[in-house]
């Protein structure tokens, strides 16, 4: 593994220069712990045309990027088909890695990843990293302090025509490996997992609205593209704690209702902000009280902000907060889901997980923190 110097920004490079690098280079070249110094992508002139845009010094193909010695940190914004293989050729290199979910589309690719990296000395994190926002965190603190006593039931509901009328390349998010789903998921079973811990077991259902769906916007608008995967599913949540949570994930909605998650306790519910969000209050329904609103406290940066969080990790010599073998066992639910969708019984989530302590409300990615 290259070693990086204890008082200079931590090395950065992009692979993947499509629509949410904008919202990750806003962020990561902000942020005095990091340094953008390479953007790739298959097309090189979109990865010249985002350098130009965020004066990022350099860029071209992911084997330039992966020959910088000055690169540390590979983030991985591709799309999820090709999401291991550029993250073991970034391990390969020596470089840690924090990609955007899911962390794989299948358990033995999840599991060869994971097998790799620890093998280099080298660590893989994998969105998202909303949880570690104002919002979610704020919501954490609420639970884990016992406002609503021993946490007990969860509810999760994101619901919506689907992402086709506005996508300007809606395809990936309806092939194998996305849906609602795979697309959705991550932020609520992230959610849910932080509270209730990991899930044991799982049941679910699912349909699909339509075999075709058509692109209502940009260039390609008025063309019809196959589903591939569940468009609406219903899923049950068996913890190891004894806890459960139902879930919903759809895009056959023609009601939007997104960022719905409630968590029930012995004393109280609390109402969640959207995990798709970094900020948002939680509002505490407790007994015979008018509900009250908790405002958030904490980072309100945006995607990019795990980045930095695991910068600090490597540097400090800790658990990063979004660690590779959380992303893991999403993964496991997530496919365990699918699997209890085609045999129509409950599936057991043979992998686990630890808990990782939530932030303390006062850090501040834009704060140097690993500089000398």
């Amino acid at each position: 593994m290259q070693m990086e110097s204890q008082n200079q920004p931590m090395g950065v490079g992009i692979v993947g220069a499509g629509t949410i690098s904008d919202q990750y280079l806003e962020n990561l070249t902000a942020f005095p712990d990091l340094a953008v110094r390479f953007i790739a992508d298959l097309d090189t002139q979109r990865a010249a045309s985002q350098a130009r845009k965020w004066s990022v010094e350099a860029s071209g193909t992911y084997a330039e990027l992966l020959a910088r010695d000055d690169i540390q940190i590979v983030v991985n914004l591709t799309i999820p088909a090709v999401h291991v293989e550029v993250a073991l050729q970034a391990v390969a290199a020596g470089k840690h890695v924090w990609g955007e979910k899911p962390y794989a589309l299948d358990r033995e690719s999840g599991r060869q990843l994971a097998s790799a990296a620890k093998a280099a000395g080298v660590r893989v994190a994998v969105a998202p990293d909303t949880i570690l926002g104002a919002g979610v965190q704020s919501g954490l603190r609420q639970i884990e302090s016992g406002a609503i006593g021993t946490p007990l039931t969860g509810l999760a509901i994101f619901q919506g025509p689907g992402p086709e009328s506005w996508h300007h390349s809606p395809e990936f998010l309806f092939a194998h490996g996305a849906g609602p789903l795979f697309d959705l998921g991550p932020y609520y079973l992230t959610t849910l997992v932080r509270v209730f811990g990991p899930v044991a077991k799982v049941a679910a259902l699912g349909s699909q609205a339509r075999a075709q769906r058509v692109i209502g916007a940009g260039p390609k608008a008025g063309t019809s593209f196959p589903v591939q995967v569940p468009t609406h599913v219903s899923a049950l949540l068996s913890f190891e704690s004894g806890a459960s949570a139902q879930c919903i994930f759809s895009f056959d909605s023609k009601l939007k209702r997104a960022g719905f998650v409630e968590i029930s306790g012995t004393e109280g519910t609390a109402q969640l902000p959207d995990p798709n969000e970094f900020t948002g209050d939680t509002i505490l329904h407790l007994a015979d009280q008018e509900p009250s609103v908790v405002v958030a406290q904490g980072s309100r940066y945006g995607r990019g902000t795990g980045v930095a969080e695991l910068a600090q990790a490597i540097r400090e010599g800790r658990k990063e907060r979004v660690p590779g073998e959380l992303a893991f066992h999403v993964l496991d639910i997530m496919v365990s889901v699918a699997e209890a969708i085609e045999s129509g019984a409950f599936v057991e989530v043979a992998s686990t997980v630890e808990p990782i302590e939530l932030l303390d409300p006062a850090w501040d990615p834009s704060a140097p923190s690993i500089l000398a």
